[in-house]
């Protein structure tokens, strides 16, 4: 399977000086992956939704160069990071079967977050697919022939062994992750969009406002996270649930069943807490503002029925998951009771991206 995303480039390609920029959004998953094999192969299928406002804007120049290795320079907002070139070169490292001409340029990297860096929305995915997709791009300029579909398939594909949830950023509206035999074409290697005449309009037009409970560094990374699943107690099960979370997800996003939809995707990010509070050694990232908003959140909709839902990611911050027509009665509420809670006051307006 693997070889269809080596290069179609001939052996005589031109080196040339030149720049490509991406834009990709983050994303949010409402069935979970924790849990990760060798090569970034998930050990669960998932579902997220992409987003609108919170992405990374990417530009990435390239020069020839002659000598052998690496050459990468990155920056963020603008300022030097010495920091985060050696994980680009480990993903450089692992798509070099794919990308033949990475160790043939010195590579300047200028990237920029509309939210902030490490603090559980995830900038690894909107990040690592925005640098597939540049790479893609100059693979493209060196004259390899990909349709649009192949090279958006081989961006996911690239992405996916840089940050597995980055696979899932190339596309836009709901895209599934993880081989399974219920959703056609889904495969362990690269996202898959689910198709949109799947997809009841209700859900095509969510709102996600997400509260910022924490903006700085997680004090566990996902990537440590993920390998606390190997040996856990209770992780072949999870995986299993959430293969079965997923088929069930599927009927209720086509009948636009917006109460079994909340239901399901709070009991899945709930799930996935506690399964990091269940590893050993035992984490928690959730932070008191975490649970006093859920706490606010749940008598909201309790005394007034509003569709409000949550669900979170390997982090402290809330997103917020509400269908348009509730918006104005809950984006009050958010400004009212919730607001008290996040850092600074601060959270982001967001939407789904179809």
């Amino acid at each position: 399977m693997e070889k269809q995303f080596h290069t179609t480039l001939q052996s005589n390609y031109t080196l040339f000086t030149g720049e490509v920029s991406a834009h990709s959004p983050s994303n949010i998953a409402l069935i979970k992956y924790w849990g990760k094999k060798e090569n970034q192969i998930p050990t669960n299928s998932s579902i997220s939704y992409t987003l609108t406002n919170s992405y990374t804007d990417t530009i990435l120049k390239f020069t020839p160069k002659t000598e052998k290795g690496y050459d990468v320079k990155v920056y963020l907002e603008g300022e030097y990071k010495e920091s985060f070139a050696p994980k680009i070169i480990t993903f450089f490292e692992r798509i070099t079967a794919y990308i033949p001409f990475l160790e043939q340029f010195s590579f300047e990297v200028f990237t920029s977050n509309s939210f902030p860096h490490s603090s559980g929305i995830a900038s690894s995915a909107s990040g690592m697919s925005a640098m597939a997709i540049c790479l893609v791009q100059i693979e493209q300029q060196l004259g390899a022939i990909l349709s649009e579909e192949e090279a958006l398939k081989k961006a996911s594909f690239l992405a996916r062994l840089g940050s597995g949830s980055a696979c899932r950023s190339v596309y836009k509206g709901l895209v599934e992750w993880g081989e399974n035999d219920f959703i056609e074409g889904s495969s362990d290697l690269y996202g898959t969009k689910y198709p949109d005449h799947e997809i009841h309009d209700v859900f095509k037009t969510f709102h996600d406002t997400i509260l910022l409970i924490h903006e700085g560094q997680k004090t566990v990374s996902s990537t440590v996270g993920h390998n606390l699943m190997n040996g856990h107690p209770y992780a072949e099960r999870r995986f299993i649930e959430a293969n079965e979370n997923l088929q069930k997800l599927l009927p209720i996003l086509k009948q636009g069943d917006v109460k079994a939809f909340g239901e399901l995707v709070e009991h899945e990010a709930l799930t996935l807490h506690a399964m990091m509070m269940m590893s050993n050694p035992a984490f928690i990232l959730m932070k008191p503002n975490t649970v006093a908003a859920l706490d606010k959140l749940w008598e909201f909709r309790r005394e007034t029925g509003n569709q409000l839902y949550f669900t979170l990611d390997a982090g402290a911050n809330v997103h917020l998951l509400y269908p348009a027509q509730d918006a104005e009665a809950i984006e009050i509420f958010i400004e009212n009771e919730l607001k008290q809670f996040c850092q600074n006051g601060n959270y982001i307006q967001d939407k789904v991206s179809f």
